[in-house]
């Protein structure tokens, strides 16, 4: 089996979606963990990217983070349900601001995103 391959980078990308939504629900990976009743070795081995996940696996983690299994592997599945309208009211007010102001909402964004996990 080709260990830099296309399976690897599905393990990296399912990882990091399961980081991002238990990080969401405020959970740590102990508690995800728990949840999902598997070792939170195995949480930190899945979250990097070292190991991948069994379908049984998959299920229960989907569950105890509250999402479907389908946005544990495209970021855009959850993204299209959850536009509302403080995300549009979002896109409105940056559509009205320069390229120069627009760089320093990301950056501040950014700075901002990183304080709080």
């Amino acid at each position: 089996m080709d260990r830099g391959g296309p399976t690897v980078d599905l393990r990296k990308r399912f990882g990091k979606l399961v980081a991002a939504h238990r990080k969401r629900r405020g959970m740590t990976q102990s508690q995800l963990a728990e949840a999902a009743e598997l070792s939170p070795t195995m949480i930190v081995r899945i979250e990097n990217g070292s190991s991948g996940a069994r379908f049984p696996s998959i299920e229960r983690i989907a569950q105890a983070l509250e999402v479907d299994p389908a946005e544990l592997f495209s970021p855009g599945s959850n993204q299209r349900r959850r536009t509302n309208a403080v995300m549009q009211d979002i896109q409105t007010q940056l559509a009205s601001v320069s390229d120069r102001e627009l760089f320093w909402v990301r950056d501040l964004l950014a700075v901002a995103l990183a304080n709080k996990g």
